[in-house]
């Protein structure tokens, strides 16, 4: 029966990455000047040129696709009685709406907020919350605050060739694995999710990857984000609780997973707010771009980031593992290991700088 399951799983990453690649060859195509927002805003977009910002399209529709496939030719239920996959479905369409209307309209910071936390809010009615405190108003909270902080902080990350759609595809690597310990074999609809919107990101990574052709924009961070959080709650959080394990385990497997969007956020903030700069703007001053001001090339930083995401994924299915065989404490090595790669990126912003016009015109 696993071999099925082994197969099921292959043939939707296949076509999900078929399928994502044939979407975005096609918007590509008919759609050249169509999503390209802040032409002349080179302060806030890394790159000097104006480019698709498409991506979330062919994320978003790949997964309808594998929803629809899945319930037609693969499930013997109705998927869309259970209030559990009702909730994905609509917080995550709600999701891409967001991105749709900021990359269409610019829309105002609040009202992009009130979004994110309706979103959370789906999650937490359709008994997708957080379980941790055991206590419905303390858990449902950690839930709409986990659900805005990866909405903004997967947004924020969108900041280079290649970034976020990578640390999002080791991320959902992470869980997919994570959910195989937790859940019935059986019970493949969250697995065929999963492998479906991987295959998606790789068939967009194809056309994103330095130097792109496309980005992903607010339509594909806002839905992408939406779907992590949803499988970090389902995967990560509630992976204790499922073994009837201590609830702040989850914390370091949390962390460990999603190190390598914590460390640049985390990193953002503190400088911004040790500048007085506010932490909702864009601008050039993630650990990407210092790494670039380190001497490093765009391309050579989309692989340190594969690297520490390939890291992230390998040692939180680790401490994952362990935390089950009741190796509790072996967990806090989840905060060592986030450290070990936020401290050296939080030094780099420090040490290396933007060149100067002067120092532009020199080299």
């Amino acid at each position: 029966m696993r071999i099925i399951y082994l197969v099921e799983y292959i043939a939707f990453f296949i076509g999900a990455v078929i399928a994502s690649f044939i979407i975005n060859k096609l918007l590509l195509s008919f759609a050249k000047n169509l999503g390209i927002r802040n032409k002349n805003d080179v302060v806030v977009r890394w790159s000097n040129t104006s480019k698709p910002s498409l991506g979330g399209i062919s994320l978003y529709f790949t997964f309808i696709i594998a929803v629809l496939a899945y319930a037609t030719l693969f499930s013997e239920d109705n998927i869309f009685d259970e209030i559990e996959f009702v909730g994905l479905i609509g917080a995550s369409t709600l999701a891409f709406g967001i991105g749709v209307a900021d990359d269409a309209y610019n829309t105002q910071p609040f009202l992009k907020l009130f979004g994110q936390i309706l979103c959370g809010v789906i999650l937490v009615f359709t008994n997708n919350g957080i379980d941790v405190f055991h206590q419905p108003v303390f858990d449902g909270a950690l839930t709409v605050l986990w659900v805005v902080a990866v909405m903004n902080s997967l947004n924020m990350l969108d900041n280079m060739d290649g970034i976020t759609g990578t640390v999002s595809f080791f991320i959902l690597l992470t869980c997919f694995v994570a959910l195989g310990l937790i859940t019935d074999p059986s019970n493949v609809l969250w697995s065929v999710l999963i492998v479906a919107e991987m295959g998606a990101l790789v068939g967009f990574l194809f056309y994103n990857i330095n130097p792109a052709k496309m980005f992903m924009g607010d339509t594909g961070s806002q839905f992408i984000a939406l779907f992590v959080s949803f499988f970090g709650i389902k995967a990560l959080w509630n992976l204790p609780a499922a073994f009837e394990l201590p609830s702040w385990t989850s914390v370091f497997l949390i962390l460990t997973a999603f190190t390598p969007a914590v460390a640049d956020t985390l990193t953002v903030v503190i400088n911004r707010r040790k500048r007085g700069v506010s932490v909702m703007l864009g601008g050039k001053d993630h650990t990407t771009h210092h790494l670039v001001y380190r001497g490093f090339t765009d391309y050579k930083v989309w692989i340190i980031f594969v690297i520490i995401s390939l890291f992230s994924f390998a040692y939180a299915i680790v401490l994952s593992v362990l935390v089950i065989k009741g190796h509790y404490f072996f967990s806090v090595l989840g905060g060592l290991f986030f450290l070990l790669v936020f401290i050296p990126l939080y030094r780099t912003t420090l040490k290396y700088h933007a060149p100067t016009p002067k120092q532009e015109l020199v080299e």
